[in-house]
């Protein structure tokens, strides 16, 4: 039942081939016997979610409608809330706070009958590429359990690629969904900024979070993104447009289309990282498209830019984390100083300290103008170079990373991880839709992403191209060996 694609377990629910419970009691089974290698969960809801799939079956049975997502097990990245469990962000300083409402994505989900079956691991309060800064546990790559998932999605990657759920949702501030996909031999998407509404998700740095879905099909992806893909009037950034809708890939593209390549931003990838991004821009070919070149040489600012602007953001968000009002409270303050100052000491780990600190820094007097100010400036740079590109493309394709996973501990330099990030964060920065899809595999087993974005609000065109890469090549039904 886990090898079964979301859209195919829907169809055998609704067509009475199989029950709710049966689908609910098959992936708490192997979450069981499989994840205590991977460690992808942080919380299992095994009775909330047998709870949920018999009110299904009996929804069923009554004739009721049943939704997109029926009978679908779907995993939730743990900074998402889901009323009534635990929201720790993978942080010592919410360990005990119990989420009072739903997200509307995992809203959403319930109203569309999936079954959302726990809480992912993640980097602390999302920062991180590799998924190594939980307070709680370490989550593996199931491809080679020595190596990271990547991050900070790396337990709703993780989840997905080791079959221990079929669709999860994972957040994107700089390639944190893109990264643990591409690692992980899976698929995502990260939406157009604002597509998905982010009411309910605690926030890291709120002009550049997006949530976005994992699985191992682009169908799949479609799927939910009619779920979660609507106008949200509880979060001021949703953007007012209509629910997202599939495309057909002979209306849109039937004709062909362009990729534009940066090639001049290319030149970091290993010879055999190229090789499978030859490949995978030869398939791409073969569906129509034509390759040409693009200038996004101001992508060598992007990090830079990134980093200065998500720092700021952290630092003004994080504030809120105070010992006060929710969360952990240090047991040794004595004065009320002493409770900001232990609770955050004792709640934090070392990145989000970091993070705090540098944005602390770039927003601090006498600072602001020659960090935080020009910052802003070169990034509405980088959205008018991508207007340009588009202008010559349908769509951009680049690799996910350098290279493949990375064992743990090998990235001991903040910069050198902050660097895994060169290929992903542009599309933040702009608000881009970009998905990464499975590519091929390094010669010792790796997987690695293909990365397709294209302009905002073409989230649905994206997927169609997905989908129609899926369609020519095997990449995507690889399993691992667990």
């Amino acid at each position: 039942m886990h090898t079964l694609s979301a859209c195919e377990i829907t169809r055998r629910f609704v067509k009475k081939e199989i029950s709710a419970v049966e689908v609910a009691k098959h992936f708490l089974n192997r979450i069981k016997s499989i994840d205590q290698q991977v460690g992808a969960y942080i919380e299992v809801f095994e009775a909330s979610v047998l709870e949920q799939a018999d009110r299904l079956d009996v929804k069923r049975r009554g004739g009721e409608p049943l939704g997109k997502l029926a009978a679908v097990p779907v995993a939730i990245k743990d900074i998402l809330n889901i009323k009534g469990h635990r929201t720790t962000c993978g942080s010592k300083i919410l360990s005990n706070f119990i989420a009072p409402f739903d997200a509307t994505v995992t809203r959403r989900i319930k109203e569309e009958d999936g079954l959302i079956i726990g809480k992912t691991n993640l980097d602390e309060f999302a920062m991180g590429s590799s998924c190594e800064h939980s307070a709680y546990k370490v989550t593996r790559n199931p491809w080679n359990l020595q190596l990271v998932p990547g991050g900070s999605s790396g337990g709703s990657a993780a989840s997905v690629a080791a079959e221990c759920a079929t669709l999860s949702l994972g957040t994107d501030t700089g390639g944190s969904i893109r990264l643990p996909a591409s690692f992980c031999g899976v698929s995502c998407l990260k939406p157009t900024y604002g597509r998905v509404s982010r009411y309910g998700l605690v926030a890291f740095a709120s002009s550049l979070d997006h949530v976005g879905p994992f699985a191992y099909r682009c169908e799949d992806l479609e799927r939910i993104m009619e779920v979660i893909g609507v106008h949200c009037e509880k979060d001021s950034t949703s953007s007012p447009v209509p629910p997202f809708k599939p495309v057909v890939w002979e209306e849109k593209f039937g004709k062909g289309f362009r990729v534009g390549v940066p090639w001049q931003f290319l030149e970091k990838l290993s010879p055999e990282s190229r090789s499978l991004f030859d490949r995978s821009l030869s398939h791409l070919k073969q569906l129509g498209g034509q390759i040409v070149d693009v200038d996004l040489s101001i992508l060598d600012y992007a990090i830079a830019v990134y980093y200065i602007l998500n720092t700021a953001e952290a630092s003004t968000n994080l504030a809120r984390f105070d010992g006060i009002r929710y969360g952990l409270r240090s047991g040794r303050a004595k004065t009320l100083d002493e409770v900001y100052d232990l609770s955050r000491e004792e709640g934090f780990g070392d990145e989000v300290k970091r993070r705090i600190i540098l944005g602390t820094f770039v927003l601090s007097s006498g600072y602001q103008d020659a960090y935080y100010h020009k910052a802003q400036k070169v990034r509405q740079l980088i959205i008018n170079k991508f207007d340009e590109a588009f202008a010559r493309c349908d769509a951009i394709a680049m690799p996910v990373s350098t290279s493949g996973a990375f064992a743990f501990g090998a990235k001991q330099d903040p910069l050198s991880m902050y660097l895994e990030d060169i290929y992903t964060v542009g599309a933040n920065l702009g608000g881009l839709p970009a998905i990464s899809i499975p590519a091929g595999q390094l010669q010792d087993g790796r997987p690695i992403g293909l990365q397709l974005m294209s302009p905002q609000h073409t989230d649905a065109e994206l997927l169609a191209m997905g989908k129609a890469f899926q369609s020519i090549t095997d990449y995507h039904t690889k399993r691992p060996r667990i």
